[in-house]
């Protein structure tokens, strides 16, 4: 499981401009089973992802078709961790 963490490096001005785009694909990577959840940090300095994707290089093959990635809007960071703890309703993206 990974944790993708999204920091822009453009003004927001212009990473409005890109943010239709990238949730458009947001819901391709849910619709493909890739992502558990996504969304803004607060205060608004990136975005999160949370992939349940088990290749490292498959998660970066697949962010490398995102929008932001695309158009040098965000730098990526990826945090790969097992989680051993996790609520029974989250059981699903641990096992499956």
């Amino acid at each position: 499981m990974f944790i993708v963490t999204l920091t822009y490096k453009k003004p927001i001005e212009l990473v409005d401009q890109y943010v239709v785009e990238h949730r458009a694909f947001l819901d391709q990577g849910y619709s493909s089973n890739f992502f558990i959840a996504s969304g803004p940090q607060n205060p608004r300095t990136g975005g999160i992802i949370i992939s349940q994707l088990k290749s490292r290089e498959q998660l970066e093959a697949v962010l490398q078709k995102d929008p932001f990635f695309i158009n040098g809007i965000a730098d990526y960071s990826i945090v790969e961790f097992e989680p051993v703890k996790y609520h029974p309703a989250f059981s699903h993206f641990v096992t499956g």
